[in-house]
């Protein structure tokens, strides 16, 4: 081979590179084709109820009764799904309010006043909480929450309450990390110049850090928000499961997740009340893509801000 052909020959360097596109492009593909089934086979399930059943989706969103196997005095099924929907927003909205304070508190502590050795303990205990598995939660709300709320307030000790305090101890590790991550990345400098310009570390924290920090304590809140409205098992552990609108906190109650985690095993497939489960599953999915939009405008105003 001549040294002309040798220059043509492609290296080995490039042939390497040539194949970790291919294979990039290959898993890339895999992963969009597996996202598009399953939104495809939750949609194609989750609209049989509307098209093949004939349920209004009026009487589905704004409905109190949820008994699928049964029909009103006018023939029409009982799938009013509004109970649940308003109590996953109930238990997801009350743990965040209570759990952010206090997972912001714990963030400013470990990143700008704790010694390193305390703020690495800290760490290693968040990093344990997010570790534990959601029915570990569900089972401590069961054997310690719910006969304590009983014991305080009577009634069966389930309902929103029980649920709330679980959530919460659930949600406020991811919200501590991803508030941290989110006041580490804040300039140094910004801290430096708001110190030589005779702000105190208080005022530094507040007017500065705070405020540079907002889109990603924001998306760390969303975060939570959206472990709280998909978390099943240890919410249907405390919640009492029982699919009515909650009169008070300690009411037993039922979200989406509860109720799919409890009668998806004990309907069949292609019958009404399977069709009815497989539409709060739908409503589940386009809660979670409105959570992920949301994350990434606050990302998208929180870069043009920055810029």
């Amino acid at each position: 081979m001549n040294e002309q052909d040798q220059l043509m020959q492609s290296s080995f360097q490039t042939r390497q590179d040539h194949w970790g596109k291919l294979v990039s492009y290959f898993c890339i593909t895999v992963i969009g084709l597996l996202v598009i089934s399953i939104i495809y086979f939750i949609a194609a399930r989750g609209l049989n109820m509307f098209i093949k059943d004939g349920v209004s989706l009026k009487d589905f969103l704004t409905g109190m009764t949820w008994d699928p196997t049964v029909t009103d005095a006018h023939g029409k099924p009982e799938v009013g799904a509004w109970p649940m929907i308003f109590t996953s927003f109930a238990v997801t909205i009350l743990a965040t309010l209570v759990a952010t304070p206090l997972a912001l508190a714990v963030a400013i502590f470990m990143t700008e006043l704790a010694p390193k050795k305390a703020a690495s303990f800290m760490q290693s205990v968040i990093e344990l909480l997010v570790g534990i598995p959601s029915v570990v939660y569900g089972f401590v709300g069961l054997v310690v929450v719910v006969p304590f709320i009983r014991h305080l307030f009577g009634g069966t000790g389930s309902g929103i309450l029980a649920a709330v305090t679980v959530l919460f101890v659930m949600v406020l590790p991811t919200i501590t990390s991803m508030s941290i991550d989110s006041l580490k990345n804040v300039p140094k400098n910004y801290r430096e110049a708001s110190i030589a310009l005779g702000a105190t570390l208080w005022q530094t924290i507040y007017k500065v850090i705070l405020r540079s920090a907002i889109p990603g304590i924001l998306t760390a809140v969303i975060f939570g928000m959206a472990r709280a409205f998909g978390e099943a098992l240890a919410v249907q552990m405390v919640i009492g499961n029982a699919p009515l609108m909650p009169e008070n906190l300690i009411s037993p109650a039922s979200t989406l997740t509860s109720t799919l985690t409890v009668g998806i095993g004990n309907t069949v497939m292609g019958t009404l009340p399977n069709d009815a489960l497989w539409s709060l599953a739908l409503v589940l999915m386009l809660m979670s893509l409105a959570f992920n939009l949301l994350v990434k405008l606050v990302n998208k105003k929180g870069v043009s801000r920055n810029a």
